[in-house]
């Protein structure tokens, strides 16, 4: 089984850096989910891909994949671009854009 090493993306409802600097290894399913005729629920006999494991650094994953013999793919994360514009900018006589309402 392969296991997916990352640094997950800060959710939507978030507006600072909290719990982004961990790194997650978790198991990438190899078999698709099957829905239950019956119930209509979704199983998986795959019971690794229900562990997620956290780490400080990359390395550290990194060497407990390799101490565990598993292979594993990392996921550069993609750190965000943010622009510091302020309210009165909206105002400016050389605004770029037509001001509509």
């Amino acid at each position: 089984m392969t296991a997916r090493i990352s640094r997950p993306a800060r959710t939507a409802m978030q507006s600072g850096t909290a719990k982004t600097h961990r790194w997650l290894l978790e198991f990438v399913p190899e078999k698709p989910r099957a829905a239950d005729p019956l119930m209509g629920w979704t199983s998986s006999s795959e019971t690794l891909t229900q562990v997620k494991l956290w780490f400080d650094t990359r390395e550290e994953a990194e060497a407990y994949a390799r101490s565990h013999g598993l292979a594993f793919t990392v996921d550069e994360p993609k750190d965000a671009v943010r622009h510091t514009v302020s309210y009165s900018d909206n105002f400016k006589h050389n605004r770029i854009g037509q001001w509509t309402h």
